[in-house]
C-alpha cells in the first residue's frame, strides 16, 4: 500500500525553521497500530492522518508523535489547517476563513487568513480552558531536573502543571542565559515527574531575544519520543493560560509573542493570546504561520 504525505514547517515563514509536520491525507481508515509505526518512521514531533469529517467539522484529524498517539496538539492544528485551506476550490483571495478539526480533544476551529489568495496564517481556539494543578515539586528540585541553579527558577512567577487539552510542567525560568544552558536529566525525570499528569516539560522566560517577542520557552517531552520540540502550540496555549492567570486582571485581552527551537537551530515564532472577564480566561488563541516543504510516497504493508 502506498500514502501519500507531505510535510510543512510550522511556526515559521521559511524552510528548515519551526517544526516539521507530516501530513497523511485520506488515511483515518488506517487502523491505529499501523498509524502509530507510520509516525514512528516519520519521526517528526508529530504526523497527522486526516479524514473526512465525523460530526459536523471540516476533517477528522488524528495526531501521533512518534511514541503516543495525543489528543491535541498546536503544530498539527495550525499546519493542518493551512494544508487543507491550500487545497480549497474556492478560497478567497483576502480575507479570513474558518475551518473545524474534529480532533480527539473536541472540535477546534481554526481561523485561516489569506493575501493574494493564499494562507498564510492560521489561529485556532482551544477546545478546553486552562486546568491547573499546583506542581508537587519545589523550585530547586524542579531546576535540578533540567540542569540549572536554584536561582535560575521562580521568581514573579511559580511551577505549575496546566493544560488545554495536553499537560504541561511548566517552570519558570528568570534569563534567557538559563533556558539556553537547561538540560533535563532524564534519572530526575523519570523519577520525579515521567509517570505525573504533566510529564511534558516546558521551561518558560519572561524575556526572549528575538525583536518583538515577549517569551523565550523551551520543551522537553521524552515520554512521547520527543526528546526536544522546537515549536509546541499546545504547550503556547497552556502558557496563555498560566500567564493569564498569574497577570490576574478582571477583564480584557492578552497577547504575547513566543519564540521556541533557537537552541535546536529551528527558530520558531508562535503567537498567544487570551481573553479575561470577570476575573477568569474565557478563551485561548495560538496562531502561526506554515511552508510547504516536500510531497512523496510511503510504502507500507497492506
Amino acid at each position: 500500500m502506498d500514502l501519500p504525505f507531505h510535510t510543512l514547517d510550522v511556526f515559521t515563514d521559511s524552510t528548515f525553521g519551526g517544526n516539521p509536520l507530516g501530513v497523511f491525507p485520506s488515511a483515518t481508515h488506517l487502523a491505529s497500530d499501523l498509524m502509530q509505526r507510520v509516525a514512528r518512521e516519520m519521526n517528526l514531533s508529530e504526523s497527522v492522518f486526516l479524514g473526512p469529517p465525523e460530526s459536523g467539522g471540516t476533517a477528522r484529524v488524528r495526531i501521533f508523535t512518534p511514541g503516543v498517539e495525543v489528543p491535541f496538539a498546536g503544530h498539527p492544528t495550525v499546519g493542518t489547517a493551512i494544508f487543507l485551506a491550500s487545497g480549497l476550490d474556492l478560497a478567497p483571495e483576502n480575507g479570513t476563513i474558518t475551518l473545524v478539526l474534529e480532533e480527539n480533544v473536541g472540535h477546534v476551529p481554526v481561523d485561516i487568513r489569506f493575501e493574494d489568495g493564499r494562507p498564510v496564517f492560521a489561529q485556532f481556539t482551544t477546545a478546553m480552558l486552562s486546568e491547573h494543578h499546583v506542581s508537587a515539586y519545589s523550585c530547586a528540585e524542579l531546576a535540578a531536573m533540567v540542569g540549572i541553579t536554584e536561582h535560575d527558577v521562580c521568581g514573579d512567577l511559580q511551577p505549575e502543571m496546566v493544560s488545554c487539552g495536553l499537560p504541561y510542567h511548566i517552570i519558570p525560568v528568570r534569563s534567557v542565559d538559563a533556558v539556553r544552558r537547561a538540560v533535563l536529566d532524564m534519572a530526575a525525570w523519570k523519577r520525579m515527574v515521567a509517570d505525573s499528569w504533566a510529564h511534558h516539560v516546558y521551561l518558560v522566560c519572561m524575556d526572549a531575544e528575538g525583536q518583538g517577542v515577549d517569551v523565550r520557552v523551551r520543551m522537553f517531552a521524552p515520554g512521547s519520543g520527543v526528546p526536544e520540540d522546537p515549536a509546541t502550540g499546545s504547550a503556547a496555549a497552556a502558557l496563555g493560560g498560566y500567564l493569564a492567570k498569574a497577570d490576574g486582571r478582571a477583564d480584557g485581552n492578552l497577547s504575547w509573542t513566543v519564540e521556541q527551537g533557537i537552541e535546536m537551530g529551528r527558530p520558531s515564532i508562535i503567537y498567544v493570546e487570551a481573553d479575561r472577564a470577570d476575573g477568569e480566561t474565557t478563551a485561548i488563541r495560538v496562531g502561526g504561520t506554515a511552508v510547504a516543504v516536500s510531497s512523496g510516497t510511503m510504502t507500507v504493508p497492506d
